[in-house]
């Protein structure tokens, strides 16, 4: 049967497409709201549209030579047609890298920003080859960290909410770190004070044993919070500015106001 179509009228016409604008206003919107969580998932894929993760790899120092783009876990850096990775720059992450194929060997946390030489994400001076990366784990804006003195989360304990701590010693506890439990957000520590030495990842979980994060001893002496651009609006670690040099101190006693000289008379 056949079926009449009637031309819409200038009005309709204007109203339908009102109503296109407005639902599409409504999807932009219900987009831009999509939870944090969400928005990591989908970052998760293999650089798709609104990936959150992204590293540039380059063979020699200062962005030279080959390059590769990672978007996700990579075992092996000569899958990617590198030899070695002399430099790199970190669009989004965070991310770990280690200094052997297979996520294993000394850790090395990469977070957004770039890394002209070797020496720029390590200063262990132990190791300058970096030969698989992963993206780390960013669970939750809050970040908690227990500390324990003994394996299996025994002996004494400290607690860290919300701060970095250059110095367990200045903190009242040892350097002898055995177990610990990360209970919210990804953390580094580190074996020397002053965020130095070799570096360990603790994302959200338990470690009951030094070798749980691939450690030589049970020796941590400076912790840190490791950030991201999804919480945090700088996404990296940087260094507190030195405190300002006091200026001299006003005089206690000023003298009295100086009165405008009068005006003589002819």
């Amino acid at each position: 049967m056949a079926q009449t179509h009637q031309t819409p009228s200038g009005t309709e016409k204007e109203g339908h497409y009102h109503i296109l604008a407005v639902e599409k206003e409504r999807i932009r919107r219900m987009s831009e709201q999509q939870s944090a969580p969400e928005q990591l998932a989908v970052g998760k894929s293999q650089g798709g549209a609104g990936a959150t993760y992204k590293v540039v790899l380059f063979e020699f120092e200062n962005f030279q030579g080959c390059k590769a783009e990672i978007f996700a876990e990579c075992k092996g850096v000569t899958e990617k047609g590198l030899e070695k990775v002399g430099s790199l720059i970190v669009e989004s992450g965070p991310w770990v890298g280690y200094d052997r194929h297979g996520f294993t060997g000394e850790q090395f946390v990469l977070e957004k920003g770039e890394y002209p030489r070797w020496d720029t994400w390590t200063n262990s001076q132990s190791s300058y080859s970096l030969l698989s990366l992963r993206p780390l784990k960013v669970d939750s804006a809050e970040h908690k960290l227990h500390l324990f003195e003994n394996p299996k989360f025994t002996g004494r304990k400290m607690e860290i909410v919300d701060d970095d701590v250059p110095s367990l010693w200045g903190h009242g506890f040892q350097d002898r770190v055995a177990s610990v439990k990360s209970l919210n957000g990804t953390w580094v520590g580190y074996m020397y004070p002053g965020y130095r030495g070799q570096q360990f990842i603790f994302e959200r979980g338990d470690f009951k044993h030094w070798n749980d994060w691939e450690a030589p001893a049970p020796q941590i002496q400076s912790v840190r919070r490791v950030r991201d651009m999804q919480w945090h609006k700088r996404g990296c670690f940087i260094l507190p500015d030195p405190a300002p040099a006091p200026g001299p101190d006003p005089d206690p006693t000023p003298g009295p106001p100086v009165l405008p000289a009068s005006a003589g008379t002819s």
